[in-house]
C-alpha cells in the first residue's frame, strides 16, 4: 500500500492583505515556485506576491478517497471568512 502526503497551506503577500490557499505534495518546492512567480499577472500567486507562509497542515493518506477529502480540506481553509 502507498501511502502518499499532501500539504494544505496558507500564504499572503508581504502587506498580508491577500491570502492564497494551496495544496501540495512537497511544501519547499511549492514555497519556492509561489516566490520565483512574484510580478507574473497570469498567476494569482504572482500577482499578489503571495509567497509568505502562514498555515500549513500535514495529510498522510493511503489512496484518492483521501485525496479527495484533503482537497476539500483546502476549499474548507480557502473559503473561511476572514475579519
Amino acid at each position: 500500500m502507498n501511502l502518499f502526503v499532501f500539504y494544505v497551506c496558507i500564504v499572503t503577500n508581504p502587506k498580508k492583505t491577500v491570502l492564497d490557499t494551496d495544496m501540495t505534495n512537497d511544501l519547499v518546492r511549492r514555497l519556492q515556485e509561489h516566490y520565483e512567480s512574484r510580478g507574473q499577472a497570469e498567476k494569482f500567486a504572482g500577482k499578489f506576491y503571495c509567497h509568505r507562509l502562514v498555515y500549513w497542515e500535514h495529510h498522510s493518506t493511503t489512496g484518492t478517497f483521501e485525496t479527495r477529502l484533503t482537497g476539500r480540506r483546502k476549499s474548507k481553509v480557502g473559503g473561511e471568512k476572514r475579519n
